[in-house]
């Protein structure tokens, strides 16, 4: 991903989102959410990336940007652990299924073993089956923790998965 990438990324998010968590967070929220604001903190998170920290993008055969992933260490509070994480995977709604997804997770999978993360772990919203389900088949599974966070007021479950990556 480079910054000219971040207008593309923040459209993908956005969309992402209200697609998406649609009837799994408040309405008003993903209405709110824009694409000039994300953009800027795509550039933001960035230029300021730490050590580990990648971000990818998927393209079609045009060259257009149809998805993105970032990934890096895992994150248990403010310490940084031995695991990596997937901290985000968005394609856009009107690409979903034709396989950026899948290319993005098997890249950061693979990048991940090769940097010596003996797993990773993500957090997906409880309610999103869709993500549940796409996460599952590619070999990740619940691993009991879960957390919710504040949306507008709304509490919002999450749940942890993990894998483990080849050595």
């Amino acid at each position: 991903m480079t910054l000219a990438d971040c207008e593309h990324v923040a459209e993908i998010r956005v969309r992402g989102w209200q697609s998406a968590y649609r009837g799994l967070m408040p309405q008003s929220y993903l209405d709110g959410l824009g694409v000039a604001q994300d953009a800027e903190r795509r550039r933001g998170h960035l230029t300021q990336a730490g050590a580990g920290v990648v971000n990818l993008v998927a393209e079609d055969i045009g060259g257009e940007v149809v998805g993105w992933a970032c990934h890096g260490p895992y994150r248990d509070g403010q310490l940084l652990t031995s695991d990596a994480e997937l901290y985000a995977l968005y394609v856009h709604p009107d690409r979903v299924g034709h396989g950026a997804g899948q290319a993005l997770l098997a890249e950061s999978v693979t990048r991940c073993a090769a940097a010596g993360h003996g797993r990773m772990l993500l957090w997906v919203l409880k309610g999103n089956g869709r993500a549940r389900h796409f996460y599952e088949r590619a070999g990740f599974h619940a691993d009991g923790a879960e957390e919710p966070f504040e949306v507008e007021g709304v509490m919002v479950p999450e749940v942890r998965y993990a894998r483990a990556l080849p050595r």
